[in-house]
């Protein structure tokens, strides 16, 4: 097991080949982090980046228990399946994407990892594989045998939680159960508390349709399915907020004291999120056995190669991934 008080052990995913996650991950020596980083991909093809970047480092292949030796860089080696191009994928390297979440996640409930930071992937090409892929969040849900997990991302002083995820618009009202909705708010709330460190967090709870439903004028969702569910956890001693009109939850002098905002589907609160914090957002996934961080953007694909990729979000995403580690650690 691995000493999370001094120094965490994290693996960071590399991500699409052809992206600019490979390039990002190359990045990390430009900090002095206090974690012990392990990233998880091909070694020839990180090496390259770190030789792009400017960084002379050898690149170690890493072991579980090997600690952090100067002038390295520690790879968990996991084989391409083809040749990687910048910025045009190919599904022959589906298979090695999902082997590197496969040993990160392997070592994160083995005690190996103490967490893992995932850099972007692209979920039409791993489809195209005929694999199929809607997401990091529900595959590591499916691979966990987690029941229900929640999406949350993290940037511009926001926190901004979701009941459903990647749903096509017109199947939100079916699958927004009041089932679906106490359990997000439950996995919301204890994660605040025990990964955040947040003891008894206000939650701001939007509505489902324009002006929380008008009564009803504007559809029943929020009458049959959100207030119920509101009423049954306030009275459990949960602090939630709510329905409110999405269009003003956003507002600073509601948002002043608010800890978290839940939202009903993936671009009801997302944007507004994303306008905030674009390039250091962290996209964190609730209710999993382990600590999970992803970045907040795709692969970039036309940015691929060129070495002008952004990485504040994955740096963004391993400093939360270490302060929620350590969290977990002083609460367990």
């Amino acid at each position: 097991m691995s000493s999370v008080v001094d120094r965490p052990v994290l693996a960071v995913t590399s991500g699409e080949p052809s992206g600019i996650g490979p390039e990002l991950c190359a990045r990390l020596p430009e900090r002095k982090w206090p974690a012990h980083l392990v990233v998880i991909g091909d070694a020839e093809l990180i090496e390259e980046r770190l030789e792009r970047a400017g960084h002379a480092l050898v690149v170690r292949p890493w072991q579980p228990g090997m600690e952090p030796e100067a002038g390295t860089f520690d790879v968990l080696h996991c084989p391409l399946g083809t040749p990687a191009l910048a910025g045009k994928p190919d599904p022959g390297n589906a298979a090695y994407v999902l082997n590197t979440l496969d040993k990160a996640l392997e070592g994160c409930m083995q005690g190996v990892f103490d967490g893992m930071v995932t850099a972007p992937v692209n979920k039409g090409v791993i489809c195209d594989a005929g694999i199929p892929f809607s997401g990091h969040t529900e595959y590591l849900a499916d691979k966990t045998r987690t029941p229900q997990v929640v999406m949350m991302l993290v940037g511009g002083g926001l926190r901004v939680a979701l009941v459903t995820t990647h749903l096509p618009l017109t199947e939100v009202p079916k699958a927004l159960t009041q089932d679906r909705l106490a359990r997000t708010l439950e996995i919301l709330h204890r994660d605040l508390d025990v990964r955040f460190g947040l003891s008894r967090p206000r939650i701001l709870v939007a509505g489902l349709n324009p002006h929380a439903g008008e009564g009803g004028h504007i559809g029943r969702e929020e009458i049959d399915v959100i207030i119920p569910v509101l009423e049954r956890l306030r009275a459990k001693g949960m602090n939630l907020i709510g329905p409110l009109p999405a269009d003003t939850l956003f507002a600073p002098h509601t948002l002043r004291e608010a800890d978290a905002v839940l939202t009903m589907y993936h671009d009801q609160g997302l944007p507004v999120l994303k306008h905030a914090s674009f390039g250091s957002g962290v996209n964190v996934t609730l209710g999993l056995p382990i600590v999970r961080t992803s970045v907040d953007h795709g692969t970039a694909l036309d940015l691929a190669g060129l070495g002008e990729a952004d990485s504040g979000s994955l740096f963004a995403a391993v400093d939360l991934a270490i302060d929620m580690v350590k969290i977990r650690q002083r609460r367990a």
